[in-house]
């Protein structure tokens, strides 16, 4: 995908609270699918980053998650959190913290949306203060989501091939 392509498909990111991110975003595949590539533990290291380890994925009511990635320089940041809700093919609702950081945690809503052959997929992040929201996208949240949507293009690319 050119540069102007990856531009043209970035996610639209707002701010509707002063402790909320809105992001939405259309993907070409179907929603079964999108939601699968959520769910599925084989699934998650192709989109999350090829240095990612899934150590644990539940994916329930009450079930947790746990994936590992490695950083350049071999050290390794973890990520965890549990499962509210999981209604296939329309709705995931779980927490997310990277592991070691205070705070900074929040409730991540994926709401998956049939349009046919695409799914609009929109995903609402609240947190805990507006201090923990604006420290995400200082972070490079807004680039690293359209990092990881541009993952999620190929991957969806390469399962259509096949």
């Amino acid at each position: 995908m050119t540069p102007d392509q990856q531009q043209a498909r970035a996610a639209t990111v707002t701010t509707p609270t002063d402790r909320e991110i809105h992001v939405e975003r259309v993907f070409d595949a179907p929603r079964d699918r999108v939601f699968a590539v959520f769910t599925d533990p084989k699934l998650i290291p192709e989109w999350w980053g090829p240095t990612t380890v899934v150590d644990q994925m539940d994916v329930r009511p009450g079930g947790s998650w746990r994936f590992v990635s490695q950083n350049p320089d071999g050290s390794e940041i973890a990520f965890r959190g549990t499962y509210s809700e999981v209604t296939p093919p329309e709705r995931i609702v779980q927490t997310f913290e990277m592991e070691g950081m205070p705070g900074g945690g929040h409730v991540q809503t994926f709401a998956f949306e049939d349009l046919g052959d695409r799914t609009k997929l929109t995903t609402t992040l609240l947190f805990n203060t507006t201090e923990d929201r604006d420290g995400l996208l200082a972070y490079g949240g807004e680039s690293g989501m359209n990092e990881t949507y541009a993952r999620l293009d190929e991957l969806f690319a390469r399962l259509t091939s096949n």
